[in-house]
């Protein structure tokens, strides 16, 4: 694996900011076209084809290159995720982000991570065992995951600042650009682990906190860990999402127990229930992390070739499986898998039409590969 060149990080930032491109459509405009700039150049074409009726809106090449200027301007810098120091472990999570901004020690991506989530609403104990599960995996080497929220974030991340070495120190995976701290209460944190530790965003620079994001953000927080510990939590809640995200990227999921009349502690008693390991000592989470056989940091995980442009499917049969496609789409989410069985046509050729119906504003991918045709078409 090589650096992008400079043209083409602006090309890759160009395409994931452009309209209606989330990350598994930006991967298979990738692979469709071999290179970004030939998505760039064919998108609209793309949309048109899916029912889009105005132009989609690209970003231009100025936009891209102010945000990497901003980037540049705090010592930040955007990593793609076919290069050296993105994450293995998030560049293996079907919908992991194309690029990533990062402020901080980067290298802290190459090492065994573990997130700790949990209510914002956390309790005395709660923040304490928070706490100390952050400083006891930064002293054992391990890095400590979390989103910078009030409550248990806070306190994972602070087990792990006050780790004298901080050894294995702390990544904040943020719900807003990379340059702003969110809660602002937490901006001591935030400067913190900007100092000993990693921040990391894949919004643009500069976006405020919006509720959409936050959810989308967990993804990530549970894709650069092996495992997640859920310390408190309400059964219905942004942890258990990030839980329930683990374990669909295959990665172990770890809860602390807690009372049954404490509705904080239902969320990780209903994962214990469900087979998630109870954690009683950060010792449990230690020795499980140690002992894991299945991270390997140096592992070759780019195998797929984004420089091949697959045979071309005709238009007529491009047309046919789009109809059968939106057809069989509608009454809630689809599996995609159970769409390409259902169809009859080729996981390829269903890729493609996805793309075009996504680009002209159609559907929406939600978690666990899922596909939504969208009530309201332009």
């Amino acid at each position: 694996m090589a650096s992008l060149s400079a043209s083409e990080k602006l090309d890759y930032l160009r395409l994931i900011r452009s309209e209606n491109v989330g990350p598994v459509t930006f991967y298979n405009l990738l692979k469709y076209f071999g290179s970004a700039k030939e998505a760039l150049a064919n998108i609209q074409d793309f949309a048109k084809k899916g029912g889009r009726k105005k132009p989609i809106s690209l970003c231009s090449q100025a936009s891209a290159e102010k945000e990497i200027a901003a980037l540049e301007k705090i010592g930040a810098e955007l990593i793609a995720f076919n290069e050296p120091a993105y994450s293995p472990l998030l560049a293996k999570i079907t919908d992991a982000p194309p690029l990533i901004s990062v402020l901080g020690y980067k290298s802290l991506m190459q090492k065994k991570s573990v997130a700790v989530v949990g209510t914002r609403d956390a309790s005395i104990n709660g923040r304490n065992m928070a706490r100390k599960l952050g400083f006891e995996l930064s002293k054992a080497d391990i890095t400590v995951v979390s989103g910078l929220a009030l409550g248990i974030d806070a306190a994972a991340h602070e087990g792990a600042l006050n780790e004298p070495s901080c050894k294995g120190s702390t990544i904040a995976v943020l719900g807003t650009g990379i340059n702003v701290p969110y809660p602002q209460s937490n901006q001591n944190i935030y400067d913190r682990i900007k100092e000993t530790g990693l921040l990391v965003s894949e919004l643009p620079f500069g976006t405020p906190p919006q509720q959409n994001n936050f959810p989308r953000r967990n993804r990530i927080i549970s894709g650069l860990s092996v495992g997640v510990v859920v310390v408190e939590a309400k059964k219905k809640s942004g942890s258990l999402i990030t839980a329930n995200m683990a374990l669909e990227q295959g990665r172990e999921v770890y809860a602390i127990p807690g009372s049954p009349l404490d509705a904080r502690s239902q969320g990780g008693n209903h994962l214990i229930k469900q087979g998630a390991m109870l954690i009683e000592t950060p010792a449990d989470i230690i020795d499980s992390v140690k002992a894991d056989k299945t991270f390997r940091l140096n592992e070759d995980i780019y195998t797929e070739d984004f420089t091949y442009i697959p045979e071309k499917i005709s238009d007529l049969e491009l047309a046919e499986i789009r109809s059968k496609i939106i057809s069989l789409l509608g009454n809630g989410p689809v599996l995609q898998d159970d769409l390409i069985r259902t169809s009859g046509a080729s996981a390829a050729s269903v890729s493609i039409v996805l793309v075009e119906l996504e680009l002209a504003g159609k559907l929406e991918r939600l978690a666990g590969n899922k596909i939504n045709l969208l009530a309201e078409w332009e």
